[in-house]
């Protein structure tokens, strides 16, 4: 395989933006009661399928379990809508998350919806990360990072 563009390297401040947004993230899903750290996470790995993304699947992959999310909980994520292991507000999220991922337009009431469920606060942080991952799905998939080289901290 072709070893491709460093762009940590090569783009370093470009990349310090997107690290401090995920700083940003992490901070706002810590105190945050509908969409935590866990469910972050799911939503990472969830999008990362959808974007085809095989190093971001195996990153969010390692990173949920290693926080201590259920090995059945990653599996059934993929058909998140026919299991019975997420709550109401991860319901919300990864709904809101592939909808956005998918670019058809928002609605009032799809709005509404996500935002009686999971506040404004949190639907505009996971509007953000929605827009974050997308966005590192598709430099993963352009510079293509060695998939299994990640390891959890």
């Amino acid at each position: 395989m072709t070893l491709r563009a460093n762009y940590f390297e090569l783009a370093s401040k470009a990349m310090q933006i997107l690290m401090n947004q995920e700083s940003y993230l992490r901070e706002q899903f810590s105190v945050s009661e509908t969409v935590t750290i866990p469910a972050w996470e799911l939503i990472k790995l969830r999008l990362s399928q959808i974007n085809q993304c095989a190093f971001c699947i195996d990153m969010h992959g390692k990173d949920a379990l290693s926080q201590g999310e259920s090995q059945e909980r990653i599996i059934g994520l993929s058909a998140w809508r026919d299991m019975p292991f997420y709550s109401e507000a991860e319901i919300a999220a990864l709904d809101w998350a592939e909808h956005l991922t998918s670019g058809k337009a928002v609605d009032d009431h799809s709005y509404q919806k996500v935002v009686e469920t999971l506040g404004e606060q949190a639907t505009v942080d996971l509007t953000i990360a929605v827009n974050a991952i997308n966005s590192w799905n598709r430099i993963a998939k352009t510079f293509k990072p060695e998939v299994g080289s990640y390891k959890p901290q």
